[in-house]
């Protein structure tokens, strides 16, 4: 298995298991005690009709897949918010209109020869410099943000109305963790794609939830748990020989449930 880290392919899939595990651990941590895990379904299959467009424009669909995550958050906060609208809704209807986009500009898109399995499920594997590289700077804006927000996103986190009342923003607060939640999408996407990227995003936050309730700690062990799992499926997946992306999932996904059984078992024999 050691033989694996001569090949740059497999240690750049390393490095962006970490980098997602930290995008996933500290936003991920405020999605599960938000309670917002679809909303984030919702956004993340909009960020396929920037995928679309970015082939139809030729350039690189990543930066398509920002733009269109950001505006959805937005979208959905603001109309939310403003006009007291049912976020439900407006997340299906965002989820199935950049589905709808990404679909429409692939079709126009002349000589279309992409390879569109690895954006829906990922390819870990195929993650080069510049990704990384995007993937950190992601990163940064995204600590930098929870670093200078922290104690209010922590408020709307808890309770919208207790901050509101002490004066807090509370809309601005919101659009902007869904702006991080929207940027934490983006680092996901290479890693294990839109469609599974949900899972990643949640499942070590809940699992670390199951033993922490202090929010700090929670990131903090949801990054580790993240970049454990993250590691264990890409070398599963080469030993193995299966796709990486749904490998991960897998083994974030048993990970989960082997906790719960594990913490229901401590409840009944302590």
């Amino acid at each position: 298995m050691i033989e694996a880290l001569q090949y740059t392919f497999f240690t750049n899939a390393l490095m962006a298991g970490f980098l997602a595990s930290i995008a996933c651990g500290i936003i991920g941590s405020y999605v599960v005690v938000k309670r917002i895990s679809a909303l984030t379904g919702g956004i993340s299959h909009s960020a396929f009709g920037g995928i679309g467009l970015g082939y139809y424009l030729g350039v690189n669909p990543i930066f398509g897949a920002i733009v269109f995550s950001l505006l959805s958050a937005l979208s959905i906060g603001w109309v939310t918010k403003k006009f007291k609208q049912r976020e439900d809704t407006l997340i299906a209807g965002m989820w199935s209109f950049g589905m709808a986009v990404g679909v429409l500009f692939i079709y126009l898109t002349p000589g279309y020869s992409a390879d569109l399995f690895s954006w829906l499920f990922g390819n870990i594997l195929l993650i080069n410099q510049q990704d990384l590289l995007l993937m950190g700077l992601m990163n940064i804006t995204i600590m930098a943000c929870v670093w200078a927000s922290y104690d209010n996103l922590l408020a709307i986190s808890f309770d919208e109305e207790y901050a509101e009342t002490i004066g807090l923003p509370v809309k601005k607060l919101y659009l902007l963790l869904l702006c991080l939640i929207a940027l934490t999408i983006v680092v996901l996407i290479r890693v294990v794609g839109i469609i599974l990227l949900i899972a990643l995003m949640t499942l070590p936050a809940a699992t670390a939830g199951l033993y922490t309730k202090n929010l700090k700690k929670m990131m903090f062990t949801a990054t580790m748990i993240g970049f454990a799992t993250t590691t264990s499926g890409i070398w599963l997946s080469y030993i193995l020989d299966l796709p990486a992306g749904a490998t991960i999932i897998l083994v974030t996904t048993l990970i989960y449930f082997l906790s719960i059984l594990i913490k229901k078992g401590k409840n009944h024999f302590p």
